[in-house]
């Protein structure tokens, strides 16, 4: 007997994932730009990251550094993550609230968190050697997690947790309130990924 029903998929939680055009040259860059910060700033700051280096604050008034040019290479793709959302894109009240660069080396990781007082938070992936680690994302509905029965098969209605694998290039756009990690890197080269915010004026 087949069964009458509607599933209303209430509420979802995004993960936007883009592939950016000439990744390669635009990595190149920001390679060449992050490890000259490491170079003059070795101690960096400490928030999510567990070992590793996190940058300071990029400086995005220097219209010819590297940073700058992401930037404005990656609005079309902040643009197009409002239109899913069904947001109104108004580029003068679109505010890039901050921009970081984090260097993980061998077995560095990033425990989960969050991103207060933005709408979206961002992960760009300048190297992502094999084995580097998984992007994971956490459901913020923590009652989900109260009680949790045995399951046949993973589904979006009984995933607590799910992981992306990155690519050099990928640039993962997802609400800033979305608890997320990133796995511990398991191999022998840096993985390096810049993070940005964006919030929206009024």
């Amino acid at each position: 007997m087949t069964l009458s029903k509607n599933i209303f998929k209430y509420f979802p939680q995004p993960v936007f994932h883009y592939q950016l055009q000439d990744y390669k040259k635009h990595n190149k860059e920001l390679s060449e730009y992050i490890y000259d910060l490491h170079e003059k700033d070795p101690d960096g700051v400490a928030r999510s990251n567990q070992g590793g280096w996190h940058s300071k604050p990029f400086n995005l008034k220097d219209k010819e550094a590297a940073p700058f040019k992401f930037f404005i290479a990656i609005q079309m793709y902040v643009a197009d993550t409002f239109k899913e959302y069904g947001w109104r894109y108004v580029p003068g009240k679109v505010n890039l609230t901050e921009m970081w660069a984090i260097i993980n080396k061998k077995n560095n990781f990033n425990i989960e968190h969050t991103h207060p007082n933005n709408y979206l938070s961002a992960a760009y992936y300048v190297k992502a050697p094999e084995n580097c680690g998984s992007f994971k994302v956490t459901n913020p509905n923590l009652i989900s997690r109260e009680r949790i029965t045995a399951s046949e098969k993973w589904t979006e209605f009984n995933q607590n947790i799910a992981q992306i694998k990155p690519n050099e290039g990928d640039l993962l756009l997802f609400p800033a309130y979305l608890p997320h990690s990133v796995g511990i890197n398991n191999s022998h080269e840096d993985r390096v990924v810049i993070s940005f915010n964006i919030d929206i004026l009024k």
